[in-house]
């Protein structure tokens, strides 16, 4: 059974061989699933730390295929990685193991928030768990707030991104950084930042995600909305390289972190960069570029590019400096988009290819805001802020408003005084002397603007840019708590990661498993089915799926997991999945159809 599991490319990273005996497994002193009061009167004599999954059988139990996940949840390692840093959640029925296990399946279920289980059975939902009931929404909350007062979510991140590394080393060559900013609708005083999707700055906070170069993410970091991408760079960047190892990584990112002089520090430390080009730049002409065709990550690319190198200008005035670097532009319809990077080893179509591939992690975002709810609050709660950091000054910004205001009078009055010159009567006023006279009160009306608009400049030149948020933000300068949202991310980073593996595995068998392979999983986990336990099987009989096609998808996936030997969380009982199978369908009549008069039978 190795040989063969080892032979076989699908289920690498996968295997997690029955455990032996010298593994610790909870016991329980009940006999009946349905029935747990034993155990949980040990839970209250402090004698339980965590309740042992106790299954009974069932022949239609709702949600039973979100248990397809379980060999790819243990394979991320967040059971083994939770019990090092956090122990254990002292004397408890519902234990550590169980706690996150619930969080798992619940985003997995697409059951967004700890409040949305009241519309679901406890019951129900404890079957899939190995309880008489699921913990709810109070018990939730509870052991939420006891694993944040900890205070070991980044340490708890950069765990499960290290085993994530070692799983797919291959994968983080290249590292996705963007920002997504969560709207707050509070009452609390936050800072604001602009929220693209919604073209309005709000208050908010922002996060920063890493991602692979599939998309999925490694790593998230949580920070104040006015922190942006260029001072936020170098700090993320030094955590993946602590996760990651010494190999060469290329940051990919947008214009937000345009800075030449942050280029050259991060290419300094030994990192390559590969963004957008800001600002304007000197258009090429048509004939510079070529058709550059590839299959880069089994698909097919074509691109009309053009390659050259390129000097940026950093420091200041007195004391610039230079960085040479690599400029491929792409020409498509008229528009030219040019990218800059330090690999000078990489094909003119790869640096495209890679720049484009920004798209995977934007509908990252947009797939966990709608599928795991990933903008949704479970704290309300405040802490203290940094009240030293830095933010615009509001009084500039409404100078810069007035100087605005000012310019559009000016132009308006200039306007007026130009088209009277153009419609000069030169047989009337033939030299520009007479015409000023002919127009002098708009003449004094043009000095009094002009007057408002450098008088209004000069203010502005004594104002600083930025101000320390003490002076503007009135009363204790807070923001939104972090570590349980911190918590939350990693359990739905989880969960996704998790997600995108079952992906994986269906990939070789599904001829569309990019475009739809996610919507046949998430079908899959959400389905019925049986549950039957032996003394050392717990046996999942999955409804078929929509059509006959997925089905035998379906059917692949079971085999291939049932391969791994996996074992469910915190006991014995070894997973084995099959597919019920397609119900046989009877002609409506029971012999040949007979023919169309007039028709032969064909």
């Amino acid at each position: 059974m190795a040989a063969s599991r080892s032979a076989n490319p699908n289920l690498s990273g996968f295997e997690n061989e029955r455990p032996d005996g010298a593994e610790h497994f909870p016991r329980s002193l009940d006999t009946d699933p349905a029935d747990r009061s034993g155990d949980r009167l040990l839970a209250c004599l402090g004698l339980l730390d965590d309740a042992a999954p106790l299954f009974g059988s069932g022949a239609q139990v709702k949600g039973a295929g979100v248990l397809l996940a379980i060999p790819a949840l243990i394979q991320s390692g967040i059971f083994e990685i939770a019990e090092e840093i956090y122990g254990s959640l002292g004397p408890s029925f519902y234990g550590l193991r169980t706690i996150l296990l619930t969080f798992l399946l619940m985003a997995l279920l697409r059951i967004k928030r700890p409040e949305n289980m009241k519309e679901h059975s406890p019951g129900e939902l404890g079957r899939l768990i190995g309880l008489d009931r699921a913990p709810e929404v109070k018990t939730l909350r509870r052991k939420l707030a006891r694993l944040a007062a900890f205070g070991f979510a980044a340490d708890f991140g950069r765990a499960l991104a290290q085993r994530r590394v070692a799983a797919r080393g291959e994968a983080v060559g290249f590292l996705y950084v963007d920002g997504h900013v969560r709207a707050y609708h509070g009452k609390r005083h936050l800072p604001k930042a602009h929220v693209a999707r919604r073209r309005l700055a709000m208050p908010a906070t922002t996060d920063y995600w890493v991602n692979d170069q599939q998309g999925d993410p490694l790593f998230v970091v949580t920070t104040e909305a006015d922190r942006g991408l260029v001072k936020m760079l170098p700090g993320i960047l030094k955590d993946a390289r602590a996760i990651i190892g010494e190999r060469r990584l290329t940051v990919v990112f947008d214009r937000g972190g345009w800075s030449p002089k942050l280029f050259a520090q991060l290419i300094a430390a030994g990192y390559d960069i590969l963004t957008y080009r800001k600002g304007r730049s000197a258009r090429l002409p048509d004939r510079s570029f070529s058709l550059h065709e590839a299959v880069l990550d089994g698909r097919r690319c074509s691109y009309r590019l053009a390659d050259k190198g390129i000097y940026l200008n950093y420091g200041p005035p007195n004391a610039r400096k230079r960085l040479h670097l690599r400029q491929v532009t792409r020409l498509k319809d008229g528009h030219q988009t040019p990218i800059i990077t330090s690999r000078k080893d990489l094909g003119t179509i790869e640096v495209a290819f890679r720049m484009f591939e920004r798209w995977r992690q934007e509908n990252f975002f947009k797939y966990l805001i709608e599928e795991y709810a990933l903008d949704a609050l479970v704290d309300y709660g405040v802490e203290p802020a940094d009240a030293t950091r830095h933010v615009p000054n509001p009084e500039r910004k409404k100078i810069n408003a007035q100087l605005r205001k000012a310019y559009a009078e000016l132009n308006g009055i200039a306007a007026t005084y130009g088209l009277e010159a153009f419609a000069n009567n030169e047989s009337a006023r033939r030299t520009m002397r007479g015409f000023k006279t002919a127009n002098a009160a708009m003449g004094r009306r043009i000095g009094k603007a002009l007057g408002r608009v450098n008088a209004l400049k000069k203010k502005r030149s004594k104002m600083p840019t930025k101000i320390p948020v003490r002076e503007v933000t009135p009363g204790e300068i807070v923001k939104l708590r972090t570590e349980r949202k911190h918590l939350t991310d990693l359990f739905k980073m989880v969960a996704y990661q998790a997600e995108s593996d079952l992906v994986g595995l269906i990939a070789p068998h599904y001829r569309r498993a990019e475009d739809e392979g996610r919507t046949l999983v998430h079908s899959a986990l959400a389905g019925a089915g049986g549950i039957a336990v032996t003394d050392e099987e717990l046996r999942v009989k999955l409804e078929p799926l929509s059509s006959p096609h997925r089905t035998q998808v379906l059917e692949l996936l079971c085999e291939t997991l049932n391969a791994t030997r996996t074992c469910f969380p915190g006991s014995k009982l070894r997973l084995r999945f099959e597919v019920k199978p397609l119900p046989n369908t009877t002609p409506a009549f029971p012999g040949p159809r007979p023919a169309p008069e007039g028709k032969p039978d064909i």
